[in-house]
């Protein structure tokens, strides 16, 4: 297999290009203008706990405390139990604790960013959940039969309670095969 990774570096942006077989496959481009921290895991410390509001806002490192909502609080791994209720927000957290989050929205104006501690680490064809309960198929796969495969295949990967989830290109790029 042929592949080439194109990569073109200034100081307004970064392009990278994959090509493989003389065919273009990815293209990703950064302006430094535009760069943002959705997705971004930090290992932050909770600075103030607001029961009225649900809420703890949490230092990451940015300007401003970033906000996390109890209902983004995975509370299964924090309380080890299951609930469909959101447990009151002193319960899962308090002032000093350290928390690995993960930033879902960025800063805009004079809010910080928000966050979740249900960490995803995504790339080509599969996203890594590593606390999650259920392995999922992306709803853009539409092919009862592909889904079904993978579903499969899925039940064959969860290990560690770390489970995977199927990304769309996945059926794209055996078809290219």
């Amino acid at each position: 297999m042929s592949s080439e990774l194109l990569i073109n570096v200034t100081p307004s942006e970064t392009r990278v290009a994959l090509i493989e077989h003389g065919s273009l496959q990815e293209v990703h481009i950064e302006r430094e203008a535009k760069r943002g921290i959705v997705s971004n895991i930090y290992l932050g410390k909770v600075i103030r706990v607001l029961p009225g509001m649900q809420a703890a806002f949490i230092d990451i490192g940015l300007e401003k405390a970033a906000f996390l909502h109890a209902s983004d609080i995975n509370s299964r791994l924090i309380l080890k139990e299951d609930s469909d209720q959101v447990p009151d927000i002193r319960a899962l957290v308090h002032e000093g604790q350290h928390l690995m989050v993960q930033v879902v929205k960025d800063p805009l104006g004079s809010k910080g960013a928000r966050l979740t501690t249900d960490i995803t680490i995504a790339s080509r064809y599969l996203v890594l959940m590593p606390h999650a309960t259920h392995a999922g198929i992306s709803q853009r796969i539409e092919d009862i039969e592909e889904r079904k495969r993978l579903k499969k295949l899925l039940a064959l990967t969860v290990m560690n309670n770390k489970v995977l989830s199927c990304e769309p290109r996945v059926k794209e790029r055996e078809k290219t095969n």
